[in-house]
């Protein structure tokens, strides 16, 4: 036997060796499917997170700018109805806001449900404290 032949009888060359080659690749043929079904939705699964997260940062922000609006309303002794409706505008859809006063300060409270399934434990909330515009500058 040649030194050529040899080395394609070792080394998976020759008829034998594409035979056996062929043969490989025909079982290996499911697994790149297998694998694409098992990581599909994996991908799937992450992105609609991605989305859910995204979606309940922005209604957290809504809240924080809903509260402080309504904190500074109520603080230059705006009408309850004006700084609840100031309020609810900013706040996202079906949000709760109380409107307390504690003394010289307004606390603005506006709290809301996250968006997706209510199984998910988040508390969507945020508190705004202004001093009232009355007593700024009162001697006592």
């Amino acid at each position: 036997m040649a030194v050529r032949e040899r080395w394609a009888v070792r080394w998976g060359g020759g008829r034998r060796g594409a035979w056996r080659r062929a043969v490989e690749r025909r079982r290996d043929r499911g697994f790149v499917t297998a694998e694409a079904a098992v990581a599909l939705p994996v991908l799937v699964l992450f992105a609609m997170a991605l989305v859910w997260a995204l979606l309940a940062a922005c209604a957290q922000i809504q809240c924080v700018d809903a509260a402080r609006a309504g904190a500074r309303a109520a603080a230059r002794q705006d009408p309850p109805d004006s700084v609840l409706a100031m309020a609810r505008r900013l706040a996202p859809d079906g949000a709760r806001v109380t409107v307390s006063r504690e003394g010289d300060l307004v606390h603005v409270v506006v709290a809301a449900n996250p968006p997706g399934p209510d199984a998910l434990g988040l508390d969507l909330s945020h508190e705004a404290v202004a001093l009232a515009e009355e007593t700024v500058g009162a001697r006592g």
